[in-house]
């Protein structure tokens, strides 16, 4: 009761900015269209089009009626139809982005639709993708885009100090640091760019063990969590080393990437498009798979940042069609995958990882099959629990970062009060 209330007062703020817009077209009436709401013309509307004009190759009259949306958007839009009573503005496919998928599963599961015994084979697609739009065993969304994480190097600087890309993996983080430190030392150059402020490296860290801010019971898990102090000391000890250089904006953390101040990043796999930005530094680069920490049983070198679902919302008067689209399509076809693989759009439908055009070689990563390699990370991911309050604690551990790093704030004493401020907002 406590979390509905607290989740009560979070989303009221949401639904009075979406009071005054007028809301799209919601479930379309011709039985041979579907509503969609999503985001980014150049990638999700690309990719949700291109898959109705392949659908509607065995479908004759099939169309989707895309709406663009952010978002933000999207789920103030939501919140504001369940706060009024009347979910019959809903579309009837929108596009979640994974890490709010538990909370709005969470407070508004009638919003959703079952799709758990739909026939889509959830088992071809990265568990820990799946687990973002699962709650309590029951299956809400059909997983999109890959967020698995890459560790990006630049081979030509880090030849300066003697190392190779299989030098970086498969390594442990006491590896990565000591040779991270011969790189700064041989290059004048940090490994590894940050935002300031951001928890990302932490959460990416976090995931790559199957940990989380949360526990099972959807507590908050931040004070007396080992994994995540470990990341934290991490973290802060490249910092002071100077291997880890914090940067004050986004703007900044990529213009290290392209102006060669930087040895390496990690990253979901979307920020190769960014790295890519830089034609003059075609073949100087390479991926591999990132760090695992050191004496944590259930550590990896695999993670995930980002990435988004598909939804059938509970408006959808046609449910039998949009399952068998996004099943014939984001679950069953290559050809989709090889089409939206040139706008960076890669799977996590693992039979995708077999195709031609996944197994083409990479000029600009030194002639590497690398979408083959990011399908394999992602089928190695942990999934791990994200809570309907995960960015509560992300922000939370966010601040905590800032003040260890910034100011030398003792651990163990900003994890307990990060804790503390996720609590309040809980309402626990």
């Amino acid at each position: 009761m406590k979390l509905k209330k607290a989740m009560a007062c979070m989303l009221a703020g949401a639904m009075v900015l979406s009071m005054g817009a007028v809301l799209p077209a919601a479930a379309s009436e011709d039985d041979n269209t579907l509503t969609v709401w999503t985001w980014d013309p150049n990638f999700n509307i690309y990719a949700i089009n291109k898959a109705a004009e392949i659908y509607a190759k065995d479908h004759e009259g099939f169309k989707v009626e895309v709406t663009e949306i952010k978002s933000d958007a999207i789920e103030a839009k939501i919140t504001t139809a369940v706060n009024a009573g009347d979910l019959s503005t809903l579309p009837d496919i929108f596009l979640m982005q994974d890490n709010s998928f538990q909370k709005y599963a969470t407070f508004y599961p009638d919003v959703f639709t079952d799709l758990t015994d739909s026939g889509i084979d959830f088992s071809q697609f990265s568990e820990a993708k799946v687990a973002y739009s699962t709650l309590d065993g029951v299956n809400y969304g059909v997983p999109f885009d890959n967020g698995a994480v890459v560790n990006a190097v630049r081979t030509d600087l880090i030849e300066q100090a003697g190392y190779t890309v299989d030098d970086f993996t498969d390594i442990t983080w006491s590896d990565y640091m000591e040779k991270a430190k011969v790189v700064l030392e041989k290059t004048g150059l940090p490994m590894l760019t940050a935002q300031a402020g951001s928890p990302d490296v932490i959460m990416m860290m976090l995931q790559s063990c199957g940990a989380s801010l949360f526990n099972e019971d959807g507590t908050g898990n931040i004070a007396d969590n080992e994994v995540l102090k470990k990341c934290v000391e991490i973290y802060a000890q490249m910092v002071a080393d100077g291997t880890l250089v914090e940067v004050t904006d986004w703007d900044q953390y990529i213009s290290s990437l392209n102006s060669s101040t930087v040895a390496s990043t990690f990253n979901g796999c979307w920020i190769l498009a960014s790295i890519q930005a830089a034609e003059d530094q075609s073949g100087k680069w390479a991926i591999t798979n990132m760090p695992r920490l050191d004496d944590v049983d259930s550590a990896t070198n695999y993670s995930n940042n980002g990435g988004s679902s598909w939804a059938i919302s509970s408006n959808c008067a046609k449910t039998d069609l949009a399952v068998d689209f996004l099943n014939s399509t984001f679950a069953g076809s290559t050809e989709l995958y090889d089409d939206i693989i040139s706008k960076g759009a890669l799977a996590t439908w693992a039979p995708a990882g077999e195709s031609d055009a996944y197994n083409v070689p990479v000029d600009f990563y030194g002639g590497d099959t690398i979408y083959t390699k990011i399908v394999d990370f992602a089928t190695k991911t942990p999934s791990n629990t994200t809570g309907a309050f995960y960015y509560d604690a992300r922000d939370a551990v966010g601040i905590a970062l800032s003040n260890i790093t910034q100011t030398g704030a003792d651990v163990d004493s900003e994890l307990q009060t990060a804790q503390e401020t996720l609590e309040f907002t809980m309402g626990a």
